[in-house]
């Protein structure tokens, strides 16, 4: 089910204790007029409107009020996984514990193709963070330990198939072939939802994803026959979704 709306007032109509997994990548409020690189070349970091902050006291609270509706309608062992990078994700960590979700793994997608630091005054950045919790401390949440194991990890130079896999993931950016219904500026690639589905989630679960996109989640969550919920605010976004869902072949 694509839902077009404000996950705000969205996530309210949804009924309490009845999500397996929420799957976040919330914006990371980078939309500060400054300059980043794509494919070799000096673009606008600027992705929306949607995107820019309000201030950090202003974030943090946009932050809470998503992060406590997700709380309400996760099921009693459901769990959240909620991606981001420095900007977002430290407060988004602090929250969780704050309502008391118990964290289970602070998860690293390293981008071995990432782009270029461009000012030459940091280190560059190649990763972002998945902080992967359960509702509560007592919730018994789903790990699929064989399946994640026995993982095709043969383009992770981290990982090796038929050991534990680690909590550092070699994922490269989102392929052009993911991309020929329309692009998003923050789509992730099929193989991250891939992992993380399968992982905490087993056929027939029901995952929310309240920031949407291009619908990256509800693909993998087809693939892998699961039932999607999505939540999307811009009608652009909410058909690119459609058409990217209903072309996965079951």
């Amino acid at each position: 089910m694509l839902i077009l709306g404000d996950s705000l007032v969205e996530l309210k109509k949804i009924k309490s204790n009845s999500i397996d997994l929420v799957f976040s990548d919330p914006p990371y409020f980078l939309s500060n007029d400054g300059i980043s690189c794509q494919n070799g070349k000096m673009v606008s970091v600027n992705k929306g409107e949607w995107d820019k902050s309000q201030g950090f006291k202003e974030n943090v609270k946009f932050h809470k009020q998503w992060i406590k509706e997700c709380k309400r309608i996760l099921k009693p062992n459901g769990t959240i996984a909620i991606s981001g990078t420095y900007h977002s994700i430290y407060q988004c960590g602090f929250i969780l514990q704050e309502q008391g979700f118990e964290i289970i793994n602070d998860i690293v997608w390293f981008k071995p193709n990432g782009a270029p630091c461009l000012a030459c005054k940091n280190f560059t950045a190649s990763h972002e963070s998945v902080i992967w919790a359960r509702k509560t401390k007592k919730s018994k949440h789903t790990f699929n330990y064989e399946v994640m194991k026995n993982w095709d990890v043969s383009n992770d130079k981290i990982n090796n198939q038929g050991k534990q896999m680690r909590s550092v993931w070699s994922i490269g950016l989102t392929p052009a072939n993911e991309k020929k219904f329309g692009k998003h500026p923050t789509q992730k690639p099929n193989e991250l939802l891939k992992r993380i589905i399968a992982a905490a989630t087993n056929e027939g679960d029901t995952i929310l994803d309240p920031f949407m996109g291009s619908g990256t989640t509800g693909v993998v969550a087809k693939m892998l026959k699961r039932k999607f919920i999505g939540i999307e605010m811009s009608p652009e976004y909410v058909e690119l979704a459609k058409k990217r869902i209903e072309n996965v072949n079951e």
